[in-house]
């Protein structure tokens, strides 16, 4: 997935807080939102695009960052808003 020596220095472009991995049931959670179309970006789009390569999840749990071809996508409007994600 991504590579720890970068995951010690990636932050969120927001915040500046921590990421880490995104845990399998997490993931789960988000793809499911995805699949049934609840799941929407910072920017205010709805994701359609499942996380297969899975995401990096900001420290206060509010918002994940996909990764898509093993890169991080450290967008602000690009990451998931998981605010009453089910």
């Amino acid at each position: 997935m991504v590579d720890p020596e970068l995951l010690s220095i990636l932050v969120c472009p927001e915040t500046k807080e921590p990421v880490r991995v995104a845990d399998e049931e997490l993931v789960g959670r988000v793809n499911r939102a995805i699949e049934s179309r609840k799941l929407l970006t910072k920017g205010g789009d709805t994701v359609t695009e499942p996380l297969d390569e899975g995401g990096l999840v900001r420290e206060d749990g509010r918002v994940l960052y996909p990764v898509r071809h093993d890169i991080p996508i450290m967008l602000v409007d690009e990451a998931f808003l998981l605010d009453g994600l089910e």
